[in-house]
C-alpha cells in the first residue's frame, strides 16, 4: 500500500521552505503520496478547514512533524497557522496516546543540543534530521517506517527450550557448568581444562545415575524408552561442547578431551562392575545413547570442519572398562560405539508391524536438534560406514540410512566432487590418493555385502551412489 503523507512545517524562513519542500520532492521520488500545501492548498481554499482535514483525514498514513525552533514555539503559544494546526493534531495525539500517525522530525536543536520540540510531542520518539548529514544517514530510516519495513524484524517466538521441559533434576548442574565452560572459551578464562573437565564430569555423573543396578520393575521396553529420553539432554550438552570448541579456534588439548569422553561414553554401555545376575536388554538405553551421541558427534565435526579431529576419532583405540580387559584384548576401534535394540519395538513400531531398526526409529524421533538435523545424521553415518569399508578389523551395520533412498545425495559427499573438498574426505581416512582411496572403499563395500541385505534392497539404497565414489575429486 502506498504511504501518504501530511507535511506540517513553519514558513519560519524562505530557506526553510526550500529544503521542506525539496524533501517532499525526495519522498515523492520514493513512492510516497505527498500533501504539502504549496501543492494541494489551492486558492479559494479556507486554510483552517484544509488543515484540518489533512490531520483527520483516514488516508493518511502519517503526519510529519517539521518542527524547527520556530515550529515549536508557535505550537507551544498557539500562533498563528502553527497554532491552530497543532492544537488539532495535539488533541489527536493526547486522545489516542498509542497512535504512530503523527511522527516528529527535529529540523533543529538548541545550544545545547536539544531538539527543538513542541510540549505535546516531546516524548515521542523523533528523526533527526537537523543537519544535512543527519538527514542523509536517517533518511532510510524514515521512508522504511512510512512504508511498515524497519530495520530489525522481531523474529518469531520460537519453541520452548529442551533444558526448560527437562524435569530431571540431575541434569541441571550440567548446563550450569556448559554456561561456565563456556564463559571460559569466549573470554579467554585461565584453567580451560578445569572448566571442560568439570562439565564433562557433570554429564557423565547424571548418565552413569541412570545406569541399570538392579532388576528393572514394569515393564522393560517403556523403561528404556524413558531412559532414552532423559539420556537425550546428555547427547545435547555433549554436541553443544564439540561444536562449540571445534567450532571457535579449538585449544590443543580439545582432540584428546573428546577422545577421553568418547571413551567414557563406551564405560556407560557396559554392566556396571556392581551388578552380578543381569539381562543383556537392561542396557539397551544407555547402548543407544553411545550410538547416537557417536554420531552426533561425528556429524557435529563435520559440521565444524575438523576433520583432522574427526580423523583422530576413527583412528584411535578405546581402552575397554577393567572388568571387559581379558588377556590382550584391552582396546577397541570405532565400531564398539554401535548400539541397537531388540525391546524397543514393542513401543515404537505400529501395532501388526516390525521395525527394521527401533534403535534407528528412536533417533529419528528425537532427532530434535535444528543444527543437525536427521539428514545430517544420516550423512554422518555414511562417513562411519566408509571408515569400515576402508578398515577391515572393524564392522558397523548403518541402521539411520534405512530411511535414506537410492535418489538421496548427501552434501558432504556430493562436493567431495571438488579438489578442495575431497581434501577434507583425505583428512579424515588419511588416504590423499583419490584412486587409492576408491579401491580401499569398493572393496570394502563388496566385503560388507551390505547392499544384500533385505533391509537395504527394499530401501533401494546404493552405497556407492550415496558415498558418490565416481566423482571424486574430478572437479577443481
Amino acid at each position: 500500500m502506498t504511504p501518504k503523507v501530511f507535511l506540517s512545517y513553519s514558513w519560519s524562513s524562505p530557506g526553510h521552505q526550500a529544503t521542506v519542500k525539496e524533501w517532499a520532492d525526495r519522498l515523492i521520488a520514493d513512492g510516497v503520496d505527498v500533501v504539502l500545501d504549496i501543492y494541494d492548498f489551492k486558492e479559494g481554499q479556507d486554510k483552517f478547514a484544509f488543515m484540518e482535514k489533512m490531520v483527520a483525514d483516514a488516508t493518511i498514513s502519517h503526519v510529519l512533524l517539521l518542527s524547527d525552533r520556530a515550529y515549536a514555539e508557535k505550537a507551544n503559544s498557539r500562533k498563528s497557522g502553527v497554532g491552530t494546526e497543532s492544537q488539532i493534531i495535539s488533541k489527536e495525539v493526547y486522545e489516542k496516546v498509542d497512535q504512530s500517525k503523527f511522527l516528529p522530525v527535529v529540523c533543529e536543536k538548541d545550544p545545547s543540543g536539544e531538539p527543538c520540540l513542541p510540549t505535546f510531542v516531546s516524548s515521542r520518539k523523533w528523526i533527526d534530521f537537523s543537519t544535512p548529514e543527519a538527514v542523509n544517514e536517517n533518511w532510510e530510516q524514515l521512508v522504511r517506517v512510512l512504508y511498515g519495513k524497519p530495520f530489525y524484524v522481531k523474529p518469531a517466538i520460537g519453541k520452548v527450550p529442551a533444558y526448560l521441559t527437562e524435569t530431571e533434576a540431575p541434569s541441571s548442574p550440567a548446563i550450569a557448568k556448559f554456561h561456565n565452560f563456556r564463559q571460559a572459551i569466549l573470554h579467554a578464562k585461565p584453567g580451560l581444562k578445569l572448566y571442560r573437565q568439570d562439565f564433562l564430569d557433570s554429564c557423565m555423573e547424571y548418565a552413569d545415575s541412570l545406569r541399570v543396578r538392579k532388576a528393572p520393575q514394569g515393564d522393560l521396553a517403556q523403561l528404556i524408552l524413558a531412559d532414552c529420553g532423559k539420556l537425550r539432554s546428555v547427547r545435547n550438552h555433549i554436541v553443544d561442547w564439540v561444536l562449540l570448541e571445534a567450532g571457535s579456534s579449538p585449544s590443543g588439548d580439545f582432540s584428546e578431551s573428546l577422545l577421553l569422553c568418547l571413551e567414557r561414553l563406551r564405560a556407560l554401555k557396559s554392566r556396571p562392575s556392581e551388578l552380578r545376575s543381569y539381562n543383556e536388554h537392561w542396557f539397551e538405553a544407555h547402548s543407544i545413547f553411545v550410538y547416537e551421541t557417536f554420531l552426533y558427534i561425528v556429524a557435529a565435526l563435520i559440521k565444524a570442519q575438523s576433520f583432522e579431529v574427526l580423523h583422530d576419532v576413527f583412528a584411535s583405540h578405546y581402552l575397554r572398562p577393567l572388568d571387559e580387559q581379558h588377556g590382550a584384548a584391552q582396546f577397541d576401534n570405532f565400531d564398539v560405539f554401535y548400539g541397537y535394540s531388540k525391546m524397543l519395538d514393542s513401543v515404537l513400531a505400529e501395532p501388526g508391524t516390525k521395525l527394521r531398526s527401533p534403535a534407528a526409529e528412536l533417533i529419528r524421533r528425537q532427532a530434535d536438534r535444528g543444527d543437525l538435523p536427521f539428514d545430517r545424521i544420516m550423512e554422518a553415518e555414511l562417513v562411519v560406514l566408509l571408515m569400515t569399508f576402508i578398515k577391515p578389523e572393524v564392522r558397523w551395520w548403518p541402521q539411520t540410512l534405512i530411511y535414506s533412498s537410492y535418489s538421496r545425495g548427501h552434501t558432504f559427499f556430493i562436493r567431495a566432487a571438488q579438489h578442495k573438498n575431497f581434501q577434507k574426505l583425505a583428512t579424515i581416512t588419511g588416504i590423499a590418493d583419490v584412486e587409492k582411496l576408491r579401491n580401499a572403499v569398493e572393496a570394502g563395500r563388496e566385503r560388507s555385502k551390505i547392499e544384500n541385505s533385505d533391509t537395504f534392497f527394499f530401501a533401494r539404497l546404493s552405497i556407492s551412489e550415496a558415498l558418490n565414489i565416481a566423482k571424486w575429486d574430478t572437479l577443481k
